[in-house]
């Protein structure tokens, strides 16, 4: 294989094309058989001309591809006042406008990134220094953007084209040739030229020799004799004419109209569509065979080379796959053959083609386990390793950017009307509450402009021009979750069975609360039944506990051990999650539910069913935090619970809509003794039991062990 730089050049090897005395450029190892290239001392020279006006050197595309002038901050509000004295307070960050339109979008992808600052530099150093890259994060925060973002700072000026010709020594091994992008056009129009006229002068040719040949048979004897001598001469020069086809080379990369460096996105890509292919030929002799270098299909590995490769969900390529693409990396180079073993195509194997890329690879958390130990030590020792945050602290300068993105937004759909300031700030609202943490912003961008584009969409149903906050509010609803549309649907039938209970006292029943998927809260009733023990003591819960719930389950056996006075070696504990469904309970975010249902079975004291509670509990009795407290508040109030017990860490978390205010009081706690305090009926019976667990436990209380909790990882239920 050889990498040309004027298809002028004279060859450096037997592979390289080389200029026969008719000025006829030959194939690699081949003299006499390449077309000469029409005009090519004319136009050998362009590469370093414009292309269709696109002049590389002009000032204003210097500005757009040089690296070193890109930095951290961006300036997000050009020509659009911003009021410095209310910008902390205002959700706008002090921008002055009556809508998106006044907000100027930058022209580049790197400049639109948003709260993703450590991953943006290191796409810029990676793109300066050639360096792979692997972002691993949840979906939705930017993985992709960046990666194209990066094909955007890439030169342009050492893209190549790829050809694929025909080797008259081994059919089965085509060469390989790189030209300067937009030259692999030229050479196959002047072998296509070169072959139509081959082939006009061989049919003029074939049917003057048919034509003396019937003519003869004519005037001498047997007609009959000279049709079917005709005939064979027809069939000898339509056979023999196929030679000439195939030195028609075959381009598998075309980069000719490349504005900037490729980009592939090879996410999900079976074998043949990453590594390439070979197509199977089912003629495979008699004349009426296909050409191999012909069949040749690149892969996106070779599409991208002095681009980006960009390969989302990096560990669901088998291992094979991720072996192949780790040498691709490596050498620069990878030969196509056919992935099929039963295809023709797997007995042809090209020389190797370029394929000098970036890697960028992206996945979630779980990606790091399914993915080739040698392809991550690769990506790692040759570039850089990037979390993407989900959140982002609530500054004014990144509620002016949130404004932004929704502008960004409107104008990549081309189809949205724009957004009135007071509808940029209910959807700043959103953001703010869809990060589950106080002062702080989501980064789940991706679900954020489906929010953005459904209220456009309902703007555009009525045939306005602007989209108002009413429109956000009529999106939120319009777009919610499967998750909580079956939370809500699963409320309703609950409500029709009677099996809430939102009032009056029961002894060991609680209306605990979870999270379905990432968006929507449930109340999951807890009930809890003590019943003689046929055997040694033991607790028994049900409803398709998984392992984190069930340690929780053990958890709280201690505490009970630990203050009641019943003997619990004579007593099996009965606990189970009501309506749990399918998918079953996991997390630890029932503790605290689990705790007050048995403790309530124990003592005989009913609790409070106005009251929901969620919180996980430490074997001292300390209510821990966990996650999703803003869903499952509301979960609560639409059950019609008046109040809801969340972990006391929770309560910063905690920015539910407003229309559920008014429906609920949210009663933060520390410790056991507090929830039990809310959460039991029975004045006398219930003062005495949290007197005597404040007497047992107070000493791990008062040390201040709640604090310590605060820093735990919330639970995902």
């Amino acid at each position: 294989m050889s990498n040309d730089t004027n298809v002028d050049d004279p060859p450096e090897d037997a592979s390289d094309a080389a200029p026969d005395e008719d000025g006829r450029e030959q194939p690699p190892e081949r003299q006499g058989d390449r077309p000469p290239l029409e005009d090519e001392g004319d136009r050998g020279d362009d590469l370093d001309e414009p292309i269709d006006g696109f002049d590389p050197s002009s000032d204003e595309d210097d500005d757009l591809e040089t690296v070193e002038d890109l930095g951290s901050t961006v300036e997000v509000d050009p020509g659009v006042e911003v009021d410095e004295e209310i910008a902390e307070d205002d959700l706008l960050g002090g921008l002055k406008i009556d809508s998106t339109e006044d907000i100027e979008v930058p022209d580049r992808l790197v400049d639109q990134v948003i709260g993703q600052d450590e991953a943006r530099d290191i796409i810029i150093k990676a793109a300066k220094q050639r360096r792979h890259v692997m972002m691993i994060g949840s979906p939705g925060t930017g993985k992709s953007m960046l990666a194209k973002a990066m094909s955007q700072l890439l030169p342009k000026e050492d893209l190549q084209d790829v050809l694929v010709y025909h080797n008259p020594d081994d059919g089965n091994e085509p060469k390989v040739r790189t030209v300067p992008a937009g030259k692999g056009e030229q050479i196959i129009d002047a072998h296509k030229e070169e072959a139509r006229k081959r082939n006009q002068m061989r049919s003029i040719l074939m049917w003057i020799i048919i034509a003396i040949v019937i003519g003869y048979a004519i005037l001498t004897g047997p007609i009959l004799l000279g049709i079917l001598a005709a005939g064979i001469i027809w069939l000898i020069f339509r056979y023999t004419s196929r030679g000439s086809d195939a030195m028609v080379p075959n381009m598998i990369v075309n980069n000719g109209d490349q504005r900037v460096a490729p980009f592939e996105d090879a996410t999900g890509a079976h074998a043949g569509a990453l590594l390439g292919d070979v197509r199977h030929d089912p003629f495979q002799s008699g004349g009426m065979e296909t050409p191999s270098h012909d069949r040749v299909e690149p892969g996106a590995i070779h599409k991208s080379n002095k681009g980006v490769l960009f390969v989302d969900e990096i560990n669901t390529l088998d291992i094979r796959t991720q072996q192949k693409l780790m040498t691709a990396i490596q050498e620069g180079e990878f030969a196509i053959t056919g992935q099929s073993e039963r295809s023709s195509g797997a007995m042809v194997q090209t020389e190797p083609v370029p394929c000098d890329f970036i890697m960028v690879a992206a996945g979630n958390l779980d990606a790091m386990e399914n993915m080739h130990p040698a392809l991550r030590n690769r990506i790692k020792g040759y570039g850089y390793e990037v979390y993407m945050d989900d959140t982002i602290e609530d500054t004014p300068e990144m509620r002016r950017k949130y404004a932004r993105f929704i502008a960004q937004e409107v104008e990549r759909d081309g189809r949205l009307p724009h957004f009135t300031d007071d509808a940029v700030e209910e959807l700043i609202l959103e953001a703010k509450r869809r990060s589950g943490r106080k002062n702080h912003l989501t980064l789940h961008f991706r679900s954020l402009g489906g929010l953005v584009r459904v209220a456009g969409d309902i703007a555009r149903a009525e045939d306005r021009d602007r989209t108002t906050r009413e429109d956000v509010l009529q999106a939120k609803q319009r777009s919610r979750s499967i998750e909580q549309q079956l939370a809500d649907d699963y409320i309703e039938r609950r409500k029709d069975y009677e099996l809430q209970v939102n009032e009056g006292g029961v002894e060991g029943r609680v209306n605990g609360l979870a999270v379905m998927g990432e968006d929507s809260g449930i109340m999951l009733p807890v009930m809890a039944e003590i019943a003689p023990a046929q055997g040694g003591g033991q607790v028994i819960a049900t409803g398709k506990l998984q392992e984190m719930a069930e340690e929780s389950v053990q958890n709280v056996s201690a505490i009970i051990k630990k203050f009641s006075d019943v003997d619990l070696s004579e007593k099996d504990i009965h606990i189970q999650f009501v309506q749990a469904g399918q998918q079953g309970v996991d997390g630890d975010s029932a503790s605290i539910t689990v705790a007050t249902a048995v403790i309530s079975a124990l003592e005989n004291i009913p609790v409070d069913q106005s009251v929901a509670m969620t919180g996980s509990l430490s074997v001292r009795g300390d209510v821990l935090p966990v996650g999703g407290v803003t869903h499952k508040i509301e979960a609560a109030a639409k059950a019609g619970c008046t109040k809801v017990i969340i972990p006391q860490a929770n309560e910063q978390d905690v920015m539910i809509e407003d229309e559920y205010e008014d429906m609920i009081e949210i009663i933060p706690c520390s410790n056991i003794s507090e929830v039990l305090d809310v959460a039991l009926m029975g004045e006398p019976k219930k003062d005495s039991l949290v007197d005597r667990l404040k007497s047992i436990t107070g000493t791990a209380f008062d040390q201040g062990t709640v604090g310590s909790a605060g820093g735990s990882n919330p639970s995902p239920q």
